[in-house]
């Protein structure tokens, strides 16, 4: 490989993993909704935490590739750390493997559920592009199926023409995405200043941004019955004086008839449906009415009932601590203070673990070490820099605008129960910014078009340093050798970029399954049955009872981070223990909070779903049980290999070359 980067282009790439215009959009749904519905409260300061334990990590990081730059990154470092020890030798080519076989766990998988969360979003737009073909509630399965071909093939074809053009293309997406978050944030916190406590405010209904109430109507089943609301916790709600059923309701659109003359025989309503120029689908309005419950009527016109928006904290959080029935709910942010504040340890943790996936990827530039130019003095200060720009700076800023805008009228129910709650939000801010849905809708698009940009860098990047750590097990033959080749042309290692372009495509599509799945209710039957939709989607019950396929890959991918991780702190303490720069407070004390850090994260997905509400056991045992097979699957793999090549799993003696 070529030496053709410097710091600036190694911070870029490692940027680009760490993608906060794309990872605000596509997390905040899975950050509502796990460990709802108390959790959501402390998002900001789970950042924080997570944080605190990347930056422990990403330190052991720098001082490794200041002793060892090469390709391989942790792979590396471990065999180099223990080769240099006088008794702890044997171990080299154990915990190298091992090393190299976890990150796997960690970046072939990251790299699948970037095209799954990639074709997510692209569902989601197909919705809001062509509603008359997908639904605006349910992705099409197909669609999400086939992009993530595509998207999977196209991002590998980048890849496989070379780090340089990777550069160039991370250079100007990292741009791009950090200006399109600015923009977002600061009309979000300005939202928020404008509409004050009692103001009048949007919300939405049927994604439609409506600053009235909207009139209700009973739900009702596909035989005409009306449907019985229900409790959290599934009971049927009856009325406490009458014991009579109290029935689900939705939003009335209007209809058709609705602005009939002939059929429409209240020319009061016409006129006023007709003054507020509404058509046929959009939200019916509730009418302004009188203490004893009268339409009032003013120049011949109904006036539509305002949205009045609220920031108390009666409204903040709702129902009773303990109460199966109305559980403790929260909702939103009733002051600044209170998106900063940890609120409770649980929910920290809750939200740091998740938080995770959204700081991952400062590693990334020490795989480039063969194509840095002063690798021991830029890789490190890389991962630094990578980490406190994007990790420190942009998620903690976009995370307190978006959480501080959560209202009465958008709450993090909403922002749970949505497959884009940043899109939401966009539309939103942008209505009331640009005076239109119209407007606001062209905003939110805009903005969905950076996402796509962001995603684009970080399967990118992910998949560049994925392939790289196949490249180095393939030329030292721990794996097939055959990815251990470089292309003659691109110098890339195509073998091994093609190859996790084809498991990327297999656990994207995965990834995409059940992303609805987790549902605390029923969601609404699916509004379409055509083509697109002839596969693939399950009962609206099913979701709720389902676990969520998001948060499985998800899982897997952080259970592989953190075993890689852990094992970097080990291979740092090591590396230095018996060289002299020793210094006990970079070389023990940091790595050891590290390696403790992530072991804690690690143990709290096992026994949170026994001590946080709303926690579900599904999907961190699911992900544990992936997760377990795939090491015994590398313990196998060892055995077999060593004995058929008679090398050595625990060394009696160290290597010639090392020294």
């Amino acid at each position: 490989m070529k030496p053709t980067l410097g710091l600036t282009g190694l911070t870029i790439n490692a940027m680009a993993l760490i993608a906060p215009g794309a990872f605000l959009w596509l997390t905040y749904q899975e950050q509502s909704l796990y460990g709802a519905p108390m959790a959501g409260c402390a998002m900001w300061i789970g950042i924080v935490f997570a944080l605190v334990l990347c930056f422990a990590t990403a330190m052991s990081y720098a001082e490794l590739s200041k002793l060892y730059p090469g390709a391989g990154s942790s792979y590396l470092y471990a065999e180099q750390a223990f080769l240099s020890k006088s008794t702890a030798f044997k171990w080299a080519r154990l915990v190298k493997f091992f090393t190299g076989w976890n990150s796997h766990l960690y970046y072939w998988i990251y790299t699948g559920l970037m095209v799954g969360v990639t074709a997510i979003l692209a569902g989601w737009l197909a919705g809001q592009l062509f509603p008359g073909t997908f639904s605006t509630t349910y992705n099409s399965p197909l669609f999400m199926w086939l992009f993530c071909i595509v998207f999977a093939l196209g991002v590998g074809y980048i890849a496989y023409r070379g780090v340089n053009g990777t550069t160039a293309v991370n250079m100007a997406i990292n741009v791009i995405q950090i200006t399109a978050l600015v923009v977002f944030s600061v009309m979000a916190i300005a939202y928020r200043a404008k509409h004050p406590d009692g103001a009048v405010g949007l919300h939405l209904s049927g994604g439609v941004p409506v600053d009235y109430n909207v009139a209700q109507v009973d739900v009702t089943d596909d035989k005409g019955k009306k449907v019985q609301d229900t409790w959290a916790d599934s009971t049927p709600k009856v009325d406490d004086k009458t014991k009579q059923p109290i029935w689900k309701q939705q939003d009335r659109t209007v209809a058709k008839d609705d602005l009939d003359k002939a059929k429409n025989t209240n020319a009061v309503e016409l006129a006023s449906l007709t003054a507020l120029k509404l058509g046929e689908g959009d939200p019916y309005p509730a009418w302004k009415a009188d203490d004893k419950g009268n339409v009032i009527v003013k120049n011949g016109l109904e006036t539509p009932d305002p949205f009045i928006l609220s920031y108390k904290p009666a409204d903040a959080v709702t129902g009773k601590a303990g109460d199966a029935k109305d559980p403790q709910t929260f909702n939103f942010h009733s002051t600044p203070a209170s998106v900063v504040a940890p609120h409770s340890f649980g929910s920290v943790l809750v939200q740091a673990c998740v938080a995770i996936l959204l700081l991952v990827g400062f590693e990334s530039v020490t795989a480039m070490g063969e194509e840095a130019k002063n690798p021991k003095k830029d890789i490190g200060r890389a991962v630094l820099l990578s980490l406190a720009i994007q990790g420190a700076i942009c998620y903690l800023f976009e995370y307190f605008a978006a959480n501080y805008f959560l209202n009465s009228g958008y709450t993090l129910a909403n922002a749970g129960a949505s497959g884009a709650p940043l899109g939401d939000m966009m539309v939103l801010v942008g209505t009331w910014a640009f005076g239109s849905y119209s407007a606001g809708k062209a905003f939110m698009l805009i903005q969905a078009g950076t996402v796509f940009l962001a995603l684009i860098g970080t399967t990118l990047s992910c998949m560049n340093t994925g392939a790289r750590v196949t490249y180095a097990m393939g030329r030292d033959e721990e794996v097939p050798t055959q990815f251990g080749l470089l292309h003659g042309k691109t110098f890339s290692p195509h073998r091994a970029v093609w190859f996790l372009v084809f498991i990327s495509i297999v656990v994207g599509i995965l990834t995409t399954m059940v992303y609805l799945g987790g549902q605390s209710a029923d969601l609404a039957a699916c509004d379409k049955t055509n083509f697109w939709y002839s596969v693939g989607i399950f009962s609206p019950h099913m979701y709720v009872t389902l676990p969520n396929s998001v948060l499985i890959i998800t899982l897997i991918s952080n259970f592989g981070t953190f075993l890689l991780y852990m094992t970097t702190c080990i291979v740092a303490i090591v590396a230095f223990r018996e060289h002299h720069s020793f210094h006990g407070f970079k070389h023990v004390f940091i790595p050891v909070f590290g390696l403790l850090a992530n072991f804690g994260c690690m143990l709290f997905y096992l026994v949170g779903p026994f001590t946080v509400a709303g926690m579900s056991v599904k999907e961190p045992y699911i992900a544990l049980g992936c997760s377990f097979l795939w090491i015994l699957a590398g313990g196998v793999f060892l055995a077999m290999s060593s004995k058929s090549k008679g090398k050595e799993i625990l060394l009696t003696s160290k290597p010639s070359m090392a020294s």
